[in-house]
């Protein structure tokens, strides 16, 4: 099977990228701004005023790795009951979100998130949406976590997420992908 890409956000797009770099079957991890109007850059979705997501896009092999395990584990490692939120971090370009270019993607998607619901208490409110005109991050916000370790941020939130996708998904887990 050839590689596909898809693009969800699941809060500060430090953790996403994080995690899927270290995911066997990947081969590209891009940190990018999409679901809204206008350029985006770090400072204007920050503002809440361009409408975009931190999003993460993810080129895989479905042969390598299934597309339902990458979505069991995106949806394990982040909290996708909390609207607009991911612990401290707070607003609409934080939303939990699934950026679909076809209508059988939004199906599939979809599809993944009632297979999701019956392992959380409260209703999923990732948004499906679709993929608009997608933005690259700024470099310093590419590959974040390994390039930037000592930052608390790191420590406090993408830490105890990777430690999460190593107990939960080990065999799952490849060589990380570069930069």
């Amino acid at each position: 099977m050839s590689e596909r890409t898809v693009v969800l956000a699941a809060g500060c797009f430090w953790c996403l990228d994080s995690i899927a770099r270290k995911l066997r079957g990947v081969s590209g991890v891009r940190s990018v701004y999409t679901g809204g109007t206008g350029p985006a850059n770090y400072m204007a979705v920050c503002s809440g005023t361009t409408g975009h997501a931190e999003a993460v896009e993810i080129t895989f092999t479905p042969d390598e790795l299934p597309t339902a395990v990458l979505y069991e584990i995106f949806f394990s490692t982040h909290d996708p009951t909390s609207l607009n939120r991911q612990g401290h971090d707070v607003g609409t370009h934080y939303r939990s979100a699934m950026f679909y270019t076809s209508e059988a993607e939004k199906q599939e998607f979809q599809e993944a998130i009632d297979a999701a619901q019956p392992l959380f208490s409260k209703p999923i409110v990732t948004a499906l949406e679709p993929l608009g005109e997608v933005f690259e991050a700024e470099p310093e916000h590419q590959d974040f976590h390994s390039r930037r370790p000592e930052v608390g941020y790191c420590h406090f939130v993408i830490d105890p997420k990777i430690a999460k996708l190593r107990a939960g998904w080990s065999q799952w887990l490849g060589q990380e992908t570069p930069v």
